[in-house]
């Protein structure tokens, strides 16, 4: 049989992913992120059949190939490290060090600090360097991020006492 004639079975899977990454707006660097954390590989044409399913079932996920543009239909990060970063955003807002608290300006910060298109995306390593940030910024509002020898809930206990005893001074600041 002519070489010409013999066609990977996987070419067209390897082109939706190719098609899929586009119309979500994904760079090549978020596209091959995203492949290495779904699929094991950063490149498509190194996957097996079931390893580029699986890089097309995350598209879907994200809204690829539904009836509206995938861009509308953005799902708030729903790991662990995001719902302490979007704690700590609201907290700093609170604090007055963010002006806008919402989950579009939360987006816009870690897209600017991780380097990724979507938040959801990060790897929970990277997303850990945005918990960083936040906590730097916290520090330098005069919120204290030190819980040594503090563990679980008395830690987040603490940390939401010294944010409400810095709120408190500063409304009793500007009041006075």
């Amino acid at each position: 049989m002519p070489a010409a004639s013999r066609r990977d079975p996987r070419a067209p899977m390897i082109a939706k992913v190719h098609m899929g990454a586009k119309a979500l707006g994904l760079d090549d660097d978020t596209r091959r992120a995203l492949m290495v954390r779904v699929g094991g590989k950063s490149s498509a044409a190194e996957m097996t059949t079931a390893e580029l399913g699986k890089v097309l079932d995350e598209y879907r996920r994200q809204g690829w190939g539904a009836s509206k543009p995938a861009r509308l239909k953005k799902k708030a990060a729903d790991h662990p490290v995001a719902g302490k970063a979007r704690a700590m955003w609201i907290s700093l807002h609170q604090l007055g060090v963010v002006r806008d608290p919402s989950e579009t300006a939360l987006e816009a910060f870690a897209r600017r600090q991780l380097q990724v298109e979507v938040f959801q995306w990060a790897d929970q390593g990277l997303a850990y360097k945005l918990i960083e940030a936040l906590k730097a910024m916290a520090e330098r509002a005069g919120w204290s991020q030190d819980v040594a020898g503090l563990k679980g809930r008395a830690a987040v206990g603490e940390l939401k006492r010294r944010l409400a005893v810095l709120i408190a001074l500063r409304e009793g600041e500007a009041i006075g």
